[in-house]
């Protein structure tokens, strides 16, 4: 079953929930969804990696509102952002913890041959590709600094 199919079917049951909160994420995905499928250039149905790159961009557009509603106090709209990320969260792959993260950018630091700082870009080009949607851009970054330094 795609993306779009499973958000179909869990709009269907958060409307017979009555979850607001559910229902406001998943018509918020199913947007995107149909953005990018209506994009010039794009027929049908998406890639894999692309439902993947549209989630993280939903959870990450949800976390910089709540950081701007924590820092101005708002815990009304700080909530609903927070409930919203927990939505788009369970519909993305399982996220790495600290440790995989560092085994798996080492085995990408060893496989490319980097040593030095002066390597970071290329480790971050491979390693963002191939951690998608698996850990967050600035985990990543933060993870290599420390290994390349």
């Amino acid at each position: 079953m795609s993306l779009k199919q499973q958000i179909d079917a869990d709009i269907k049951q958060a409307m017979l929930a009555k979850d607001q909160d559910k229902l406001r994420a998943l018509r918020a995905i199913k947007s995107m969804i149909l953005l990018e499928e209506t994009k010039e250039g794009q027929h049908g149905d998406l890639k894999p990696e692309d439902e993947t790159r549209i989630l993280t961009k939903a959870v990450k557009q949800r976390k910089d509102s709540a950081d701007i509603y924590r820092q101005q106090n708002r815990p009304d709209l700080l909530t609903v952002e927070e409930a919203e990320i927990a939505v788009i969260e369970k519909y993305l792959p399982q996220q790495l913890s600290e440790a995989e993260l560092k085994e798996k950018l080492q085995t990408i630091m060893n496989r490319i041959g980097a040593s030095a700082s002066s390597d970071m870009g290329k480790v971050m080009g491979v390693a963002t590709k191939e951690l998608a949607g698996q850990a967050d851009g600035k985990a990543i970054s933060a993870m290599v600094k420390t290994l390349l330094s």
